[in-house]
């Protein structure tokens, strides 16, 4: 599978409104932003109320899927994904509490320029909130699973496409342009000069976090099979470099099965059923990179970090978000918008900032995904082919 245009495509169009909306900023004038900030604010409204849609539209056909094809190894390959997810979001928030307060992040800015209130003021309020449209998936896809509902999970089937060209179609080109009205309005105000070197301090943090949690798996992965993690890991170099290019686990995905299919210690069945499922399915990396930024956000703009109890059930859901992420460019972001919004109660600004600070390291994220999943092979490894009895490529090796 190549990869599409608009894998890359995305990143490109986010960072250049980035730019644009900082560029605009700096020279606008009160008439100019009030059309801005108008603009934003439509578009704002119709992204939010995408979302409920969204999650009902991903997530229950997931559900389903899964109780259709059950099978113990699937169902154990989707555990170790989740457990992996939001094993990475707690490691994250840990460090995140730990780390965060001393990074002398402004949390007021002095001197700025007042916005201009909108004075267009479309509104479009969503049919159901976030924790409806997640309940409600989650029983759908349950229930189709349980009654055997043909008709009921083809019609899923039906609005999982309904809702990914809605994503790709709508939503998807409408972000560059929330994103540089957003950030026009942080040049406008002042904000962005004293902002943006924290982001990139951030995630630099970031990308030394997705390295100790690959460490993490490996270990893991080379205690429970009793094999050496080294022997899978020295071969994923090439996919993790072809992710940090295509920004596309999808993408990435013949290069991820042709590195552990050098690997001498994974069995050709356990390589052929994991690698695919986990581009799928298991996105350690990109949850661990938006737990830390949503923390960075909340403390940058609202004054404080999230609470814990708050924080555990954002990660709780946001496992589970991950697994049924749609397969599009920032996917996972995408899913996870609901959750920002209901549990961690971040308005358009908030948002705005999380998709463009994600958007910068987005190709980090995805590199450390795919290699996880060499990680998470050697663990089904342990699991069902302790004694070596499925076929396999032992002694492969470069």
């Amino acid at each position: 599978m190549g990869a599409k245009k608009s894998d890359f495509g995305l990143i490109i169009k986010l960072l250049v409104a980035l730019v644009i909306g900082a560029v605009l900023g700096r020279l606008a004038n009160t008439a100019t932003m009030d059309v801005i900030v108008s603009a934003k604010y439509a578009l704002g409204q119709l992204i939010f109320y995408a979302v409920p849609l969204v999650i009902v539209g991903f997530i229950a056909p997931a559900v389903a899927r899964l109780g259709k094809n059950a099978s113990k190894m699937l169902l154990t390959a989707v555990g170790i994904a989740y457990l992996s997810s939001v094993c990475a979001a707690l490691f994250s928030a840990i460090s995140g509490y730990m780390i965060i307060p001393h990074l002398s992040i402004p949390t007021t800015v002095e001197g700025l320029v007042a916005l201009p209130k909108p004075t267009f003021m479309l509104d479009i309020p969503p049919v159901m909130s976030v924790m409806t449209a997640l309940t409600t998936a989650l029983l759908l896809g349950i229930a189709t699973s349980w009654t055997q509902a043909e008709t009921m999970y083809k019609l899923l089937h039906e609005l999982e496409a309904i809702m990914t060209s809605i994503v790709v179609r709508v939503v998807i080109p409408l972000l560059p342009f929330f994103v540089g009205a957003t950030f026009c309005e942080l040049s406008y105000e002042g904000r962005l000069t004293v902002q943006l070197p924290i982001f990139l301090m951030v995630i630099g943090i970031v990308i030394v976090g997705h390295y100790i949690w690959l460490a993490v798996l490996y270990a893991l992965g080379g205690f429970i099979s009793g094999r050496n993690p080294l022997a899978v890991l020295r071969y994923y170099l090439p996919s993790y470099l072809t992710a940090i290019g295509t920004m596309s686990s999808a993408a990435t995905l013949p290069v991820s099965l042709a590195c552990a299919r050098r690997s001498p210690v994974l069995s050709k069945t356990i390589t052929e059923f994991m690698i695919p499922l986990g581009a799928t399915v298991h996105l350690c990396g990109s949850v661990l990179t938006e737990t830390f930024f949503v923390m960075t956000i909340s403390l940058m703009l609202y004054g404080t970090l999230p609470p814990v109890g708050t924080m555990v059930l954002f990660i709780v859901l946001f496992g589970i978000f991950a697994v049924g992420a749609p397969g599009v460019p920032g996917g996972t972001v995408m899913a996870s918008l609901g959750l920002v919004v209901a549990v961690l109660g971040f308005d358009p600004a908030g948002v705005a900032l999380l998709l463009a600070i994600f958007a910068l390291q987005d190709s980090f994220g995805t590199a450390c995904n795919v290699t996880g999943d060499g990680a998470l092979a050697l663990i089904l490894e342990g699991i069902f082919n302790k004694n070596k009895e499925l076929d396999s490529n032992f002694g492969g090796g470069a």
